[in-house]
């Protein structure tokens, strides 16, 4: 997973909102830490948070816009834009930091401020 190819194809699982797919991504141990949330630790509970997450917006897509990889890490920038169930469009920047081991993420960081999308 190391030819970049891969996190381009974690991110059309997200922007599917397929959190099945986007677990496949994960080590059974991952840690995954969401904005301010507090952090999710298992495969499977960050697969619940996830499409806990995803059923609570219509769509969402990612725009990377920049990515760089540093030893074990994978570190991405760029801009999601979420629809919200009400249909308004709000769009953020983002930073992602992904640490790898054996193909496989075991700690996902995201960084974002994603308080519009409860906003009235």
């Amino acid at each position: 997973m190391n030819d970049g190819a891969w996190l381009d194809e974690l991110m059309r699982c997200i922007d599917a909102k397929d959190a099945l797919a986007f677990a496949a991504f994960l080590a059974d141990d991952a840690c995954f830490r969401f904005g301010n949330i507090p952090s999710v630790h298992g495969r499977e509970a960050i697969q619940a948070t996830v499409n806990a997450f995803f059923d609570s917006i219509t769509a969402l897509a990612h725009q990377l816009r920049e990515r760089w990889s540093i030893g074990e890490a994978t570190i991405c920038t760029g801009t999601v834009t979420y629809t919200r169930r009400d249909g308004r469009k709000v769009s953020v920047p983002f930073a992602n930091v992904l640490k790898l081991r054996a193909g496989l993420i075991y700690d996902y960081q995201v960084f974002i401020d994603n308080s519009a999308l409860s906003a009235p």
